[in-house]
């Protein structure tokens, strides 16, 4: 579903990706680790089509981002750290308002729905989102992505600022995406919520992919130690 191939990409001097490979298959959910600065971020813009690569291909349900990004981006629900919606629409207008600007035309009680899902019951759905939590806001982007009917899932820090209670559901609706066949890059520093949330682990130092790992194989306390080597090597 999600396939980066020999990515390379420069800003003038400085090297974001080095040679960068990596796939996330259907039904799994894959944890990018890797402190500010290590190409997190990059690695998701040029999934989403905001970036060319200098060198390598990447591509999306088997769709190339760069060449055919439109149609890249249609598979695609992308969750970044900072939710933006319209404050002054609820939150089950600005659903309807993404949701059209897809091409996806729903019923209330559907959207209504979607959003109970994702765990906004009906009457937060119809508050105003300039009074929604950080959390609450993830839970409408989340459900944008669902309505959007999206085969790949990029999130970009999702967990930074979330009290305990609202990274659990976080967590709790991922692994269900994935179940569905959903194939899902989370970018992350949050080593825990990482360990927690995800089948996969790379590990991405100074644009380079310097260790994979499965969860099932590592404690949180062994990947801990595994991340702190690597980033004092």
């Amino acid at each position: 579903m999600i396939n980066v191939k020999n990515i390379t990409k420069r800003f003038k001097d400085f090297e974001a990706l080095s040679d960068l490979t990596l796939e996330v298959p259907k039904g799994e959910i894959y944890g990018l680790l890797g402190s500010n600065g290590a190409g997190k971020s990059t690695t998701i813009n040029i999934l989403l089509g905001f970036l060319e690569p200098d060198s390598g291909e990447s591509f999306v349900n088997g769709i190339n981002t760069s060449t055919d990004t439109y149609n890249a981006r249609k598979n695609i629900g992308y969750i970044p750290e900072n939710v933006n919606l319209y404050p002054y629409l609820t939150g089950i207008e600005n659903l309807d308002y993404f949701c059209k600007l897809a091409g996806k035309n729903y019923s209330p009680e559907k959207l209504s729905e979607i959003l109970i899902e994702c765990g906004l019951d009906f009457s937060a759905a119809n508050k105003q989102v300039n009074k929604y939590s950080k959390g609450m806001r993830q839970k409408v982007g989340i459900a944008i992505a669902l309505a959007k009917e999206a085969k790949v899932y990029l999130l970009d820090e999702p967990a930074s600022g979330l009290d305990p209670l609202a990274s659990t559901e976080l967590s709790s609706m991922l692994k269900k995406i994935s179940s569905r066949g959903g194939a899902v890059l989370m970018a992350s520093h949050d080593i825990f919520r990482v360990r927690e949330t995800c089948n996969r682990i790379g590990i991405l130092k100074g644009g380079e992919l310097v260790k994979e790992m499965d969860t099932s194989n590592v404690s949180t306390e062994e990947l801990e130690k595994i991340y702190i080597e690597y980033m004092q090597t």
